[in-house]
C-alpha cells in the first residue's frame, strides 16, 4: 500500500513546519532586519542553504520509507518523486524570475526593497499552494471514473487528471520560446492592482519600505503594497501550470507541498543571484515548454502505461541542462549587443 509520510510520521509535520517557521524568522528577523540591496554573495549562501535544506529532507524521505515502509524500492520511488516535484517547481519558478523583473522595473521599485516585496510574496504562496495542492488531491481522488476495458487493458481514467493533461500539453505549446508578451504589459491593471486600488487610494511615491502611509489626514496605500500584491497574483498564475505538473508525480500531498514550498522558499535568493544573469537562461523558456508538454503527456497515457518517478527526474533534469547549455552556447544576439555596449 502507498502510505504518505504523514501516515508514517506525523511528527513530521510540526518538523517541516517549524524548520521553515524559523528559517523565515531569521532570514527577515535578523538577517534582513533592515532594508537592504542583497549582494551576489548573501544570494549565493542563502541559495546554497535552501537547496541543502530540501536535499536533506529528501534524504528524510528516503529514510523513513526505508526503515518504517520496509522496503528500498518503495523509499527510493518516494525520494524521486520528491526530487522530480522540486525540480520542477524549481525550473518552472525561474520562470517567474523573467515577470517579477519586469514587474519591479515598470514600478521603479528601489532595489533595497526587492527583497520585502518578495518575502511577502512567498508567504502568499505558502498559503495559496497549501489550498491548491491539499485541495487537488481530494478533487482527483473523487473523480475516477468506473473502471473500463479497452483494448483488452483494464484502466481507469481520471477526468481532472485528463483535464490537466490536455491543458499542460497545450501550455507547453503555447509558451514556446514564450515570455516576449509580458514585456509590454501594464501591471499598473492586472487584478492584484486592481484589487488594493478597489479598496484604497495608492500614494504616487514610496513611503520607505512601508505598505501604508499618510496624506492630507487620508490613509493611503503606497506603490509597495500593489507590487506585492502583483506578485502575489502572479504566483497564483503560475500555479496554474506548475501544481498540475507535479500531480503527475505523486498523490501523496506531504511530498508535493514540501517540495513545492522548499522550490519557492529559495526563489527570494533565486532572483537576486539570477537577476544580473539572466540572459543566461535565454533558451530556458524552450526547455520549460518541452517539461509541460511532456508532463501533459504522462497525465494523458498514465492510466494505460506508468512512467517511473526515476525516469521523470532524469528526463525532467536533462531538458533542463540542455537549455542551459544551449543558452550559453547560443546567446540571443540581443543578449550579445547589450554585453558588447556594457563592455
Amino acid at each position: 500500500m502507498d502510505k504518505s509520510i504523514i501516515d508514517l510520521h506525523p511528527g513530521l509535520i510540526i518538523g517541516f513546519a517549524v524548520v521553515v517557521l524559523v528559517m523565515l524568522m531569521l532570514d527577515l528577523g535578523v538577517f534582513n532586519k533592515k532594508a537592504h540591496e542583497v549582494s551576489s554573495k548573501e544570494a549565493t549562501i542563502w541559495t546554497i542553504v535552501w537547496i541543502s535544506l530540501a536535499m536533506v529532507f529528501s534524504g528524510v524521505v528516503y529514510w523513513v520509507f526505508n526503515q518504517d515502509a520496509g522496503g528500498h524500492e518503495l523509499a527510493i520511488e518516494k525520494f524521486t518523486q520528491f526530487q522530480a516535484a522540486y525540480w520542477i517547481e524549481k525550473a518552472l519558478s525561474v520562470d517567474n524570475l523573467f515577470v517579477f523583473i519586469l514587474v519591479f522595473g515598470f514600478f521603479k521599485v528601489p532595489r533595497h526593497l526587492h527583497h520585502k516585496v518578495l518575502f511577502w510574496g512567498i508567504i502568499g504562496a505558502l498559503i495559496f499552494r497549501a489550498i491548491f495542492i491539499f485541495a487537488g488531491v481530494g478533487i482527483i481522488n473523487l473523480t475516477y471514473l468506473p473502471e473500463w476495458v479497452i483494448f483488452g487493458t483494464p484502466v481507469r481514467i481520471n477526468v481532472v487528471m485528463t483535464l490537466f493533461g490536455l491543458f499542460l500539453v497545450y501550455a507547453g505549446i503555447k509558451s514556446w520560446g514564450g515570455g516576449d508578451d509580458d514585456e509590454d504589459e501594464d501591471f499598473s491593471e492586472t487584478a492584484g492592482a486592481r484589487l488594493v486600488k478597489r479598496f484604497y487610494k495608492v500614494a504616487d511615491n514610496y513611503d520607505g519600505d512601508k505598505f501604508f502611509t499618510i496624506q492630507n489626514g487620508i490613509k493611503m496605500a503606497t506603490p509597495l503594497l500593489v507590487v506585492v500584491a502583483v506578485i502575489e497574483f502572479t504566483d497564483v498564475l503560475f500555479a496554474v501550470d506548475s501544481i498540475p505538473a507535479i500531480f503527475a508525480i505523486s498523490k501523496d500531498p506531504f511530498i508535493l507541498y514540501t517540495s513545492n514550498i522548499f522550490a519557492i522558499l529559495g526563489l527570494r535568493s533565486l532572483y537576486f543571484l539570477l537577476s544580473n544573469f539572466i540572459h543566461m537562461f535565454s533558451k530556458l523558456p524552450y526547455g520549460l515548454a518541452i517539461i509541460l508538454s511532456f508532463i501533459g503527456v504522462k497525465m494523458l497515457i498514465s492510466p494505460w502505461f506508468h512512467i517511473p518517478s526515476p525516469v521523470s527526474l532524469g528526463i525532467v533534469g536533462g531538458i533542463l541542462v540542455l537549455s542551459v547549455i544551449a543558452s550559453i552556447m547560443f546567446p540571443d544576439k540581443d543578449d550579445d549587443k547589450d554585453e558588447a555596449e556594457k563592455a
